[in-house]
């Protein structure tokens, strides 16, 4: 058996997020039965659970496989049978322990925030458009208090698949603007459920004014969600790199 290690984009304003669902479209519905095609019935490992609408520009899948066709085919193999929204980009063998999630070390998202007065039509489901004043230098300060070794409670909506620790590693949250595109980077060793989307609401509450950058620290440690801004909408989120 061959491990597959595959790297792929797609885009989430098409789906109800990766993972199966009963009554919608999700992308994992869809790759898996072009995987089908190619490979017969096949066990796959995701790297990540993204939500509905939310794109990803790298995202991971391995599973095993008897088939022998080359790796350096596969991506071309699979591409005939999936639609224009999801695109393979490379496929390689792997160690037999490797896995998709659970050998991942880290993970980088991105969060789009088309700053402009007019809307753009093209960008309506790719970037949240947001007409307000951005403080970037604000943004950044309170940016800064996030970085480090939390429990980030606070910036977690709690549901079921949330259990257990808490506490995650977060190496770097920045934001950049060019050309009226703000950009939110976070990077950390894992992500709970919104959390990327939570930062970016409490974010634009310290652009409004609405919290100081130096309050950052008190909410982590409330490890209260009600402390921290609101959830901003799915849209502007892309799961941007995987690292292992």
């Amino acid at each position: 058996m061959r491990n597959i290690l595959l790297t792929m984009m797609y885009d989430g304003s098409c789906f109800h997020g990766w993972q199966i669902q009963q009554n919608a479209v999700s992308v994992q519905e869809v790759f898996q039965k072009a995987l089908f095609t190619v490979f017969g019935n096949v066990d796959i490992k995701g790297c990540s659970r993204t939500d509905s609408g939310v794109h990803a520009n790298m995202y991971c899948v391995s599973f095993h496989t008897g088939h022998r066709i080359p790796a350096e085919k596969i991506p071309a193999a699979l591409n005939n049978y999936l639609p224009p929204s999801i695109a393979v980009l490379s496929a390689k063998e792997m160690d037999e322990e490797f896995h998709a999630r659970y050998s991942c070390k880290g993970k980088e998202y991105i969060y789009k925030i088309w700053h402009n007065d007019i809307r753009n039509p093209f960008l309506d489901k790719y970037a949240l458009h947001y007409w307000y004043p951005l403080d970037i230098e604000r943004m950044n300060e309170a940016a800064s208090h996030i970085e480090g070794y939390h429990d980030f409670t606070s910036f977690c909506t709690l549901d079921n698949r949330e259990k257990g620790d808490f506490h995650r590693t977060v190496s770097r949250v920045c934001v950049s603007e060019a050309e009226n595109m703000v950009t939110v980077t976070a990077q950390a060793d894992g992500f709970l459920y919104n959390m990327v989307r939570i930062i970016v609401g409490t974010l634009l509450y310290v652009s409004q004014g609405k919290i100081s950058p130096d309050e950052i620290p008190s909410i982590i440690e409330a490890e209260n969600r009600k402390k921290a801004g609101p959830t901003a909408p799915a849209h502007g989120l892309y799961l941007n790199r995987v690292f292992y």
